[in-house]
């Protein structure tokens, strides 16, 4: 089955990851912006992190048939150098009309402070007022419920922002709801030890159904698994259920959403593009 994995992130992927990504009938992938497994010095180490999402990484995943798209933004575990994340926040306009760029994301919160909430809401309000698509990283663990409340306090109030186009990402059992009740598109990461995992994931379909719901991989520098995708539509399958519930959370969930950006020009496999 061809597939979408809305959040993954290959500049922290071997090649050989793309290639596996399109043996197992992934069609394309968006990179959300994040952290580099260290905090970033200067606004420059930023542009040039753009760069790579916006110029070099779309060609790394052509080579294997892979469509990439990303987001851009200063994530959550950097931002709390206000100061720094301000200078990033400037950068961003300038790259919002690089063909692949979906919007601005994963922001969201990390630790729940009041500098993350103050970047995070500064962030939502730039792309509320560029008319961009949000990603959204909701904190881990123990911080999760806590931190999701307060992200959807913020979207809340930011008015200019239809709910629709906001993605809130790495949903666990008891923050799905709130989330989708809120009006927003929901995914959750499959991830081998934290997050949640494909049968977890299967459990939250079987009980919210598949409106506004995706799931992902997440694939970074930590352990994960870039092939999540694909272990969850066997589970699914394993479960019964049908083809076409399992492709509308894998495929074409994505596409929905993706498509409320005016740059998003997606070809499905086995179509010219024209």
């Amino acid at each position: 089955m061809d597939y979408i994995d809305p959040h993954i992130h290959m500049v922290s992927r071997v090649t050989d990851d793309y290639e596996r990504l399109a043996r197992s009938g992934c069609v394309a992938v968006s990179e959300p912006a994040f952290w580099a497994g260290f905090d970033r010095g200067s606004a420059a180490a930023f542009a040039d992190y753009f760069r790579q999402l916006t110029e070099y990484e779309p060609r790394r995943a052509a080579q294997f048939g892979v469509q990439h798209f990303c987001w851009l933004c200063i994530n959550a575990k950097e931002a709390e150098n206000v100061a720094l994340s301000r200078e990033v926040i400037a950068l961003i306009p300038q790259f919002l009309d690089r063909p692949n760029v979906l919007g601005i994301g994963e922001i969201g919160l990390n630790k729940n402070t009041r500098n993350e909430v103050t970047i995070f809401t500064e962030q939502a309000a730039l792309a509320a007022d560029a008319g961009e698509l949000v990603l959204v990283h909701t904190p881990h663990l123990e911080d999760k419920y806590l931190g999701t409340r307060m992200i959807l306090d913020v979207l809340s109030r930011n008015t200019a922002m239809p709910p629709e186009r906001v993605l809130i990402d790495h949903v666990e059992e008891h923050t799905i709801r709130p989330a989708l009740e809120a009006g927003h598109w929901c995914a959750m990461t499959l991830y081998p030890v934290t997050k949640c995992t494909p049968a977890r994931a299967a459990d939250m379909i079987e009980v919210h159904g598949v409106e506004r719901v995706m799931v992902n991989s997440a694939g970074d520098w930590g352990v994960s698994d870039p092939t999540a995708v694909p272990k969850f539509v066997a589970e699914m399958r394993r479960r019964g259920h049908d083809e076409e519930t399992i492709r509308t959370v894998v495929y074409d969930n994505p596409v929905r959403f993706f498509a409320q950006c005016g740059r998003f020009r997606f070809t499905p496999r086995g179509v010219q593009p024209g």
